[in-house]
């Protein structure tokens, strides 16, 4: 059916309930595309995380601040960790003695050295999963497509760095984690 003939500018829309959207007097949170300095109804990544005032604004970015120091915590953690598995692995004792009756696949590891490793790798997984989480979180931060909250996301992986990354090479790869 063809409606391009009916006129409905002159409707009174008013009565249909769109008014605040269930949301009252609380103001909206602002979803900027582009990049702003603008704070007003600034929200980072959640709605609860609502931006109102000065003190709230700096209270967000030293957060922020903080949880992307955080995350260059994570990161050399789990290097220690990693190098932990390393070590204990090889401070196993090999398996039983190379004759010419030994198989070629077991060589060289023991039972204790392969629990250790499967042990190791779910750990590690779990891990891996938390940080990619994490990452994912800050790239939402950065998503904000606000100054303030950019600038506090590098300070964060800055200060990270410096206090946690001295195993590390500044040199990062593309991806976000």
């Amino acid at each position: 059916m063809d409606h391009s003939h009916m006129d409905h500018s002159k409707m009174d829309h008013s009565a249909m309930g769109h008014g605040d959207m269930g949301h009252g007097d609380m103001p909206m949170c602002s979803m900027n595309m582009l990049f702003t300095w603008n704070t007003n109804n600034l929200c980072i990544i959640f709605r609860q995380w609502h931006v109102r005032g000065t003190a709230s604004l700096v209270f967000s970015l030293l957060a922020i601040v903080a949880v992307c120091a955080g995350y260059e915590a994570l990161r050399e953690g789990i290097r220690r960790y990693e190098s932990s598995v390393v070590a204990k692995q090889e401070s196993v004792p090999n398996g039983e003695p190379i004759t010419e009756s030994t198989t070629l696949l077991g060589v060289g590891r023991s039972s204790q050295a392969d629990a250790i490793g499967h042990r190791a790798h779910i750990i590690r997984a779990v891990l891996y999963a938390v940080q990619n989480f994490y990452a994912f979180m800050i790239m939402l931060l950065f998503m904000t497509y606000n100054g303030f909250v950019m600038i506090s996301v590098a300070v964060g992986a800055g200060l990270g760095f410096y206090f946690f990354g001295s195993h590390t090479k500044a040199l990062k790869e593309t991806a976000c984690h």
